[in-house]
Protein backbone atom coordinates (compact mmCIF):
# COMPACT_ATOMS: atom_id res chain seq x y z
CA UNK A 1 0.00 0.00 0.00
CA UNK A 2 1.33 3.57 -1.09
CA UNK A 3 2.52 6.05 1.49
CA UNK A 4 0.06 8.83 2.47
CA UNK A 5 1.68 11.98 1.48
CA UNK A 6 0.35 13.49 5.15
CA UNK A 7 2.21 10.75 7.03
CA UNK A 8 5.33 12.36 6.33
CA UNK A 9 7.36 15.02 8.56
CA UNK A 10 8.65 18.03 6.59
CA UNK A 11 12.31 16.51 7.03
CA UNK A 12 10.75 12.77 5.32
CA UNK A 13 9.37 15.34 2.69
CA UNK A 14 12.91 16.80 2.07
CA UNK A 15 14.11 13.15 1.98
CA UNK A 16 11.59 12.38 -0.29
CA UNK A 17 12.06 15.08 -2.64
CA UNK A 18 15.73 14.18 -3.08
CA UNK A 19 14.97 10.52 -3.70
CA UNK A 20 12.55 11.69 -6.71
CA UNK A 21 15.68 13.46 -7.87
CA UNK A 22 13.75 17.39 -7.20
CA UNK A 23 15.47 20.54 -5.84
CA UNK A 24 15.24 20.91 -2.59
CA UNK A 25 12.92 23.44 -2.20
CA UNK A 26 10.26 21.57 -3.43
CA UNK A 27 9.73 20.22 -0.12
CA UNK A 28 9.02 23.28 1.21
CA UNK A 29 6.89 24.23 -1.50
CA UNK A 30 4.81 20.73 -0.83
CA UNK A 31 4.73 21.07 3.26
CA UNK A 32 2.80 24.57 2.40
CA UNK A 33 0.43 23.11 -0.33
CA UNK A 34 -0.57 20.76 2.52
CA UNK A 35 -0.84 22.76 5.29
CA UNK A 36 -0.65 26.06 5.43
CA UNK A 37 -2.66 26.73 1.88
CA UNK A 38 -5.10 23.65 2.63
CA UNK A 39 -4.84 21.88 -0.83
CA UNK A 40 -7.51 19.60 -1.56
CA UNK A 41 -5.68 17.19 -4.58
CA UNK A 42 -2.32 17.78 -6.19
CA UNK A 43 -3.64 19.55 -8.86
CA UNK A 44 -4.10 22.43 -6.80
CA UNK A 45 -0.73 22.44 -6.49
CA UNK A 46 0.61 24.76 -9.28
CA UNK A 47 3.89 25.84 -9.09
CA UNK A 48 4.74 21.95 -8.49
CA UNK A 49 5.47 20.43 -12.21
CA UNK A 50 2.89 18.67 -14.03
CA UNK A 51 5.05 15.00 -13.72
CA UNK A 52 5.56 15.59 -10.07
CA UNK A 53 2.19 15.68 -8.88
CA UNK A 54 1.48 12.76 -11.23
CA UNK A 55 4.18 10.90 -9.40
CA UNK A 56 2.80 11.97 -6.33
CA UNK A 57 -0.65 11.45 -6.84
CA UNK A 58 -0.09 7.77 -8.01
CA UNK A 59 2.46 6.70 -4.95
CA UNK A 60 1.71 8.97 -2.24
CA UNK A 61 -1.99 9.23 -1.70
CA UNK A 62 -3.51 12.82 -0.74
CA UNK A 63 -6.08 12.03 1.16
CA UNK A 64 -8.46 14.78 2.83
CA UNK A 65 -10.94 14.45 5.03
CA UNK A 66 -15.22 14.38 4.38
CA UNK A 67 -17.41 16.43 5.93
CA UNK A 68 -20.48 14.01 6.81
CA UNK A 69 -22.36 16.84 8.78
CA UNK A 70 -21.80 20.61 10.06
CA UNK A 71 -24.04 21.53 12.99
CA UNK A 72 -24.46 24.92 14.49
CA UNK A 73 -25.11 25.35 17.76
CA UNK A 74 -27.40 28.41 18.47
CA UNK A 75 -24.53 30.37 20.12
CA UNK A 76 -22.05 30.15 17.35
CA UNK A 77 -20.67 26.80 17.96
CA UNK A 78 -19.84 24.90 15.08
CA UNK A 79 -19.24 20.72 14.83
CA UNK A 80 -17.93 18.46 12.33
CA UNK A 81 -18.36 15.01 11.89
CA UNK A 82 -15.42 13.91 9.72
CA UNK A 83 -14.88 10.63 7.75
CA UNK A 84 -11.33 10.05 6.65
CA UNK A 85 -10.36 7.89 3.67
CA UNK A 86 -11.03 4.16 5.82
CA UNK A 87 -14.17 5.03 6.74
CA UNK A 88 -12.92 5.74 10.37
CA UNK A 89 -14.73 9.61 11.82
CA UNK A 90 -14.29 11.83 14.05
CA UNK A 91 -15.46 14.71 15.85
CA UNK A 92 -14.43 18.11 15.81
CA UNK A 93 -15.60 21.28 17.50
CA UNK A 94 -15.08 25.08 16.13
CA UNK A 95 -16.10 27.56 18.64
CA UNK A 96 -15.85 31.35 18.18
CA UNK A 97 -15.13 33.51 20.94
CA UNK A 98 -18.57 35.87 21.99
CA UNK A 99 -16.70 39.13 20.57
CA UNK A 100 -15.27 37.32 17.69
CA UNK A 101 -11.45 37.85 17.67
CA UNK A 102 -10.69 34.42 18.08
CA UNK A 103 -11.50 31.08 16.64
CA UNK A 104 -10.38 28.02 18.54
CA UNK A 105 -10.74 24.39 17.27
CA UNK A 106 -11.37 21.35 19.67
CA UNK A 107 -9.25 18.72 17.70
CA UNK A 108 -9.50 14.99 18.34
CA UNK A 109 -6.18 12.78 18.81
CA UNK A 110 -7.94 9.57 18.71
CA UNK A 111 -11.09 7.69 17.00
CA UNK A 112 -12.51 6.91 19.92
CA UNK A 113 -11.20 6.97 23.55
CA UNK A 114 -9.75 3.96 25.33
CA UNK A 115 -10.03 5.87 28.98
CA UNK A 116 -14.30 5.01 29.50
CA UNK A 117 -14.72 7.36 31.78
CA UNK A 118 -17.93 7.08 33.23
CA UNK A 119 -19.54 10.97 32.45
CA UNK A 120 -17.99 11.32 28.50
CA UNK A 121 -19.61 9.83 25.99
CA UNK A 122 -16.57 8.93 23.49
CA UNK A 123 -15.59 6.55 26.38
CA UNK A 124 -18.55 4.75 25.91
CA UNK A 125 -17.99 3.76 22.46
CA UNK A 126 -14.01 2.31 22.87
CA UNK A 127 -10.85 2.75 20.43
CA UNK A 128 -10.93 2.51 17.15
CA UNK A 129 -7.95 3.93 15.97
CA UNK A 130 -4.81 6.72 16.75
CA UNK A 131 -5.07 9.53 14.75
CA UNK A 132 -1.91 10.23 12.30
CA UNK A 133 -0.09 13.96 12.46
CA UNK A 134 -2.19 15.04 9.47
CA UNK A 135 -5.48 13.35 10.07
CA UNK A 136 -4.99 15.84 13.56
CA UNK A 137 -4.02 18.93 11.49
CA UNK A 138 -6.67 18.51 8.89
CA UNK A 139 -9.74 18.93 11.36
CA UNK A 140 -8.23 22.24 11.54
CA UNK A 141 -7.33 22.93 8.12
CA UNK A 142 -11.05 21.75 6.93
CA UNK A 143 -12.49 24.04 10.00
CA UNK A 144 -10.36 27.17 8.25
CA UNK A 145 -11.54 26.50 4.85
CA UNK A 146 -15.37 26.18 5.99
CA UNK A 147 -15.55 28.84 8.02
CA UNK A 148 -13.24 30.91 5.98
CA UNK A 149 -11.12 32.32 8.55
CA UNK A 150 -7.98 31.75 10.41
CA UNK A 151 -7.96 29.68 13.79
CA UNK A 152 -6.32 31.41 16.18
CA UNK A 153 -6.31 29.05 19.14
CA UNK A 154 -6.33 24.85 19.26
CA UNK A 155 -7.46 22.69 22.19
CA UNK A 156 -6.90 18.74 22.13
CA UNK A 157 -9.86 17.97 24.49
CA UNK A 158 -11.85 16.52 21.65
CA UNK A 159 -12.12 12.39 21.23
CA UNK A 160 -9.17 10.80 22.55
CA UNK A 161 -5.96 10.52 25.14
CA UNK A 162 -3.56 12.76 23.09
CA UNK A 163 -0.56 11.15 25.55
CA UNK A 164 -1.95 7.73 24.43
CA UNK A 165 -1.20 8.74 20.71
CA UNK A 166 1.68 11.35 21.64
CA UNK A 167 4.51 11.24 18.34
CA UNK A 168 1.48 11.61 16.25
CA UNK A 169 -0.12 14.09 19.02
CA UNK A 170 2.97 15.98 19.03
CA UNK A 171 3.75 16.12 15.06
CA UNK A 172 0.29 17.52 14.99
CA UNK A 173 1.46 20.66 17.28
CA UNK A 174 4.78 21.05 15.88
CA UNK A 175 2.82 21.61 12.28
CA UNK A 176 -0.01 23.93 13.94
CA UNK A 177 2.66 25.70 15.39
CA UNK A 178 5.08 25.86 12.31
CA UNK A 179 5.13 29.42 10.41
CA UNK A 180 5.42 27.11 7.32
CA UNK A 181 2.24 24.92 8.43
CA UNK A 182 -0.85 26.81 10.35
CA UNK A 183 1.45 29.50 12.09
CA UNK A 184 -0.49 28.82 15.33
CA UNK A 185 1.39 30.06 18.74
CA UNK A 186 2.55 27.60 21.12
CA UNK A 187 0.96 29.24 24.13
CA UNK A 188 -2.46 29.07 21.98
CA UNK A 189 -1.80 25.46 21.70
CA UNK A 190 -2.90 23.40 24.94
CA UNK A 191 -3.41 19.27 24.93
CA UNK A 192 -5.64 17.83 27.86
CA UNK A 193 -4.72 14.44 29.63
CA UNK A 194 -6.54 12.18 31.89
CA UNK A 195 -3.19 12.17 33.80
CA UNK A 196 -0.89 9.84 31.71
CA UNK A 197 2.44 10.06 33.55
CA UNK A 198 4.94 9.00 31.67
CA UNK A 199 3.55 11.35 28.87
CA UNK A 200 3.41 14.48 31.05
CA UNK A 201 7.49 13.58 31.71
CA UNK A 202 7.85 13.45 27.85
CA UNK A 203 5.96 17.06 27.66
CA UNK A 204 7.96 18.63 29.80
CA UNK A 205 10.85 18.29 28.24
CA UNK A 206 9.63 19.89 25.16
CA UNK A 207 11.42 23.18 23.61
CA UNK A 208 7.53 24.70 22.41
CA UNK A 209 5.66 26.36 24.77
CA UNK A 210 2.58 24.33 24.67
CA UNK A 211 0.55 24.63 27.32
CA UNK A 212 -1.08 21.60 29.09
CA UNK A 213 -4.52 21.27 31.17
CA UNK A 214 -5.18 17.57 33.37
CA UNK A 215 -8.85 16.58 33.22
CA UNK A 216 -9.05 15.40 36.95
CA UNK A 217 -12.67 15.74 37.89
CA UNK A 218 -11.90 14.10 41.36
CA UNK A 219 -9.07 14.77 44.28
CA UNK A 220 -9.86 11.48 46.33
CA UNK A 221 -8.59 8.53 45.02
CA UNK A 222 -11.80 6.17 45.16
CA UNK A 223 -13.91 8.92 43.24
CA UNK A 224 -11.77 9.57 40.84
CA UNK A 225 -11.50 5.80 40.26
CA UNK A 226 -15.48 5.67 40.12
CA UNK A 227 -15.31 8.79 37.68
CA UNK A 228 -12.05 7.27 35.53
CA UNK A 229 -11.43 3.90 36.14
CA UNK A 230 -8.41 3.70 33.57
CA UNK A 231 -6.01 5.86 35.59
CA UNK A 232 -5.96 3.46 38.44
CA UNK A 233 -2.21 2.98 37.03
CA UNK A 234 -1.43 6.64 37.91
CA UNK A 235 -2.78 7.55 41.00
CA UNK A 236 -2.99 11.20 42.62
CA UNK A 237 0.33 11.36 44.59
CA UNK A 238 2.00 10.28 41.90
CA UNK A 239 0.27 12.22 39.64
CA UNK A 240 1.00 15.27 41.89
CA UNK A 241 4.95 14.47 42.07
CA UNK A 242 4.65 14.78 38.20
CA UNK A 243 2.96 17.75 37.61
CA UNK A 244 5.79 19.12 40.45
CA UNK A 245 8.33 18.25 37.73
CA UNK A 246 6.45 19.69 34.89
CA UNK A 247 6.02 22.83 36.60
CA UNK A 248 9.60 22.93 37.87
CA UNK A 249 11.33 21.99 34.63
CA UNK A 250 9.11 24.41 32.74
CA UNK A 251 7.13 27.02 34.86
CA UNK A 252 4.36 26.89 33.13
CA UNK A 253 1.05 26.75 34.93
CA UNK A 254 -0.85 23.83 34.43
CA UNK A 255 -4.77 23.72 34.26
CA UNK A 256 -7.37 21.40 36.28
CA UNK A 257 -10.60 20.33 34.45
CA UNK A 258 -13.41 19.84 36.72
CA UNK A 259 -16.11 18.59 36.01
CA UNK A 260 -19.28 18.99 38.46
CA UNK A 261 -21.23 16.35 39.31
CA UNK A 262 -24.11 16.90 41.57
CA UNK A 263 -23.44 14.53 44.99
CA UNK A 264 -20.25 12.72 43.17
CA UNK A 265 -17.90 14.57 43.38
CA UNK A 266 -19.05 18.19 44.82
CA UNK A 267 -19.36 17.77 48.74
CA UNK A 268 -17.41 19.14 51.14
CA UNK A 269 -14.63 16.70 51.41
CA UNK A 270 -14.16 16.81 47.93
CA UNK A 271 -13.48 20.51 47.78
CA UNK A 272 -11.28 20.04 50.51
CA UNK A 273 -9.32 17.16 48.70
CA UNK A 274 -9.09 19.28 45.74
CA UNK A 275 -8.11 22.01 48.31
CA UNK A 276 -5.40 20.00 48.96
CA UNK A 277 -4.24 18.87 45.67
CA UNK A 278 -3.11 22.14 44.64
CA UNK A 279 -1.20 23.20 47.60
CA UNK A 280 2.28 24.08 46.17
CA UNK A 281 1.20 24.07 42.37
CA UNK A 282 1.43 26.73 40.10
CA UNK A 283 -2.47 25.80 38.37
CA UNK A 284 -5.34 27.02 37.65
CA UNK A 285 -8.67 25.27 38.09
CA UNK A 286 -11.95 25.31 35.39
CA UNK A 287 -15.46 24.17 36.84
CA UNK A 288 -17.48 22.65 34.50
CA UNK A 289 -20.94 21.66 35.23
CA UNK A 290 -21.33 18.42 33.32
CA UNK A 291 -23.52 18.01 30.29
CA UNK A 292 -26.18 15.71 29.41
CA UNK A 293 -24.94 12.52 27.84
CA UNK A 294 -27.49 9.59 26.98
CA UNK A 295 -28.92 7.38 29.73
CA UNK A 296 -26.40 9.21 31.79
CA UNK A 297 -27.57 9.07 35.73
CA UNK A 298 -25.21 12.43 36.59
CA UNK A 299 -26.39 15.61 36.66
CA UNK A 300 -25.05 18.66 37.08
CA UNK A 301 -23.90 20.03 40.37
CA UNK A 302 -25.77 23.06 41.84
CA UNK A 303 -25.16 26.69 41.15
CA UNK A 304 -24.52 27.56 44.72
CA UNK A 305 -22.23 25.45 45.13
CA UNK A 306 -20.33 25.78 42.55
CA UNK A 307 -20.16 29.54 43.56
CA UNK A 308 -18.70 28.03 47.19
CA UNK A 309 -16.27 26.47 45.15
CA UNK A 310 -15.05 29.18 43.41
CA UNK A 311 -15.58 31.82 46.58
CA UNK A 312 -12.96 28.87 48.78
CA UNK A 313 -10.48 28.30 45.97
CA UNK A 314 -10.16 32.14 45.53
CA UNK A 315 -9.48 32.49 49.29
CA UNK A 316 -6.76 29.67 49.26
CA UNK A 317 -5.15 31.90 46.56
CA UNK A 318 -6.64 29.58 43.54
CA UNK A 319 -7.70 31.07 40.20
CA UNK A 320 -10.96 29.63 39.35
CA UNK A 321 -13.25 29.84 36.49
CA UNK A 322 -16.36 27.95 35.78
CA UNK A 323 -16.36 26.88 31.83
CA UNK A 324 -18.33 28.71 29.76
CA UNK A 325 -19.96 25.51 27.81
CA UNK A 326 -20.51 25.70 24.70
CA UNK A 327 -22.31 23.67 22.18
CA UNK A 328 -24.34 21.31 24.41
CA UNK A 329 -27.74 21.75 21.92
CA UNK A 330 -25.70 20.38 19.14
CA UNK A 331 -24.19 17.34 21.32
CA UNK A 332 -21.22 19.56 20.95
CA UNK A 333 -19.70 20.54 24.58
CA UNK A 334 -17.53 18.61 26.94
CA UNK A 335 -17.88 14.83 27.10
CA UNK A 336 -20.78 14.79 24.68
CA UNK A 337 -18.71 13.96 21.11
CA UNK A 338 -19.66 10.52 20.03
CA UNK A 339 -19.49 10.62 16.09
CA UNK A 340 -23.33 10.84 15.96
CA UNK A 341 -25.59 12.76 13.26
CA UNK A 342 -27.25 15.61 15.02
CA UNK A 343 -30.13 14.85 12.93
CA UNK A 344 -31.04 11.38 13.90
CA UNK A 345 -29.16 9.98 10.75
Amino acid sequence: MNTPIKNFTQSDLASLMKELGQPSFRAKQLYEWLYSKGAQSYEDMTNLPAKLRAQLSEEYPLYVPSVLEEAVSNDGTHKLLLEYHDGVCVETVAIPSRNGDRLTVCFSTQAGCPMACAFCATGKEGLTRNLTAGEIVDQIVTVQRLMGRRVTNVVGMGQGEPLLNYDNVLGALRIINDEKGLGIGARHICISTCGIIPGIGRFAEEPEQFTLAVSLHAAQQDVRLELMPKTSGFPLPELKQSLLRYIEKTNRRVTFEYIMIDGVNDTDADLTALLDFCKGLLCHINLIPINSIPESPYKPSASRTIDKWIAETGRHGIETTLRDSRGSDIAGACGQLKNTFTNGR
